[in-house]
């Protein structure tokens, strides 16, 4: 018998004891004939025995509605089923007090069986269609929890798909950038092109070691944004200053994979790359309560935010309210110097931390 099935008989047995007590306390509490003495045994065998003989029957009338429930489409074949069973029901329990009368003593003369069963019609057709209800309302709720349930499952594999979707877009994108960075080193300075191709390879192995996982260790998406910034650094040369800026106790924080290095790549692209003096990216992350701050900023003077928004910030924003909804933010800020700033704000979630 499933695990469900059992609460059933559990649940039924419960109910009717509680109700075998009740009805205990009615007989002690009555008014009895003088000659009739109504002591606590008699009490308790007369209302429990009465009252777990509707065990079995309300066991039995919610696997009925089980298999029979009262729905669009089943309608006449159910209420025949569950009416049948209720005569049946009255019968039954009409025939039980009759056999069981000399032990329970119910009747002191025994009537004849019609009356009896008149009695168990008035007493039990009302109590049994009063199960059935009970029955439903308890299938209903399942199927409810069922439903909520499978729409929950559906909508973590949508959310699933789509971040695969997102990483499969990301992906080539990152590795184009990188590539085409390399390639404007290739004719102008050999050995500094081959750096970048080591570099290149530590990076496309730190990417690939994680991009399995929805979220990894800060200290790991750090280090892929450094093997990323030894590459863009080879490049540009005393052109790109970096700033460090990391709060302590944050490196087992978890966060998207390649979060750290679209966002470099922006600030390189539209304010460092295009700069004659020396520019400045800062990394920054900190701790507020429970959320992370991380910062990406330059002091370039990259232009208006607008005319940031590419493959790499629409990627992060879209991945971003996947995996965290409304508890997040990723804001482009203008700084007073003229640079930009892009700032996130995570829930703090840790992981495990490096021994």
């Amino acid at each position: 018998m499933s695990k469900r099935n059992w609460i059933v008989v559990a649940v039924a047995a419960v109910w009717w004891t509680l109700e075998g007590l009740v009805t205990t306390g009615q007989l002690l509490t009555m008014q009895w004939p003088s000659d009739e003495l109504m002591t606590v045994g008699k009490a308790l065998r007369r209302g429990l025995l009465s009252a777990w003989l509707w065990i079995p029957l309300s066991v039995a009338l919610f696997w009925l509605v089980e298999r029979f429930p009262i729905e669009r489409g089943r309608l006449a074949s159910s209420l025949t089923v569950l009416s049948t069973a209720t005569v049946g029901l009255v019968l039954l329990r009409a025939l039980s007090i009759w056999a069981f009368n000399p032990w329970l003593g119910w009747y002191r003369e025994l009537p004849p069986f019609g009356d009896v069963l008149v009695t168990s019609i008035w007493n039990n057709f009302l109590m049994a269609w009063l199960n059935i209800g009970v029955a439903h309302g308890w299938l209903y709720a399942q199927r409810a929890r069922q439903r909520e349930r499978q729409a929950e499952q559906l909508q973590a594999r949508l959310t699933e798909t789509r971040l695969e979707a997102l990483s499969a877009q990301l992906n080539p994108h990152f590795l184009f950038n990188a590539l085409n960075s390399i390639a404007e080193m290739v004719h102008r300075d050999a050995d500094a092109a081959d750096r970048m191709l080591v570099g290149l390879g530590e990076l496309l192995r730190s990417s690939l070691d994680y991009r399995q996982g929805r979220l990894v260790p800060l200290r790991e998406e750090l280090r892929l944004l450094q093997h990323y910034l030894e590459i863009e650094k080879v490049r540009l040369g005393e052109r790109l200053q970096l700033q460090w800026d990391i709060g302590p106790g944050l490196d087992d924080a978890l966060v998207p994979p390649l979060l750290l290095q679209p966002l470099a790549e922006n600030a390189i692209r539209h304010a460092i790359a295009a700069k004659i003096a020396p520019g400045h990216l800062g990394v920054r992350v900190g701790g507020e309560g429970a959320w992370l701050l991380l910062e990406i900023s330059d002091d370039g003077d990259g232009g208006p935010a607008t005319d940031r928004q590419g493959t790499g910030l629409s990627n992060i924003r879209a991945r971003l309210e996947c995996l965290y909804g409304d508890r997040q933010s990723l804001q482009l800020q203008a700084r007073p110097d003229g640079g930009t700033r892009a700032c996130l704000r995570l829930p703090l979630q840790r992981g495990r931390r490096a021994a």
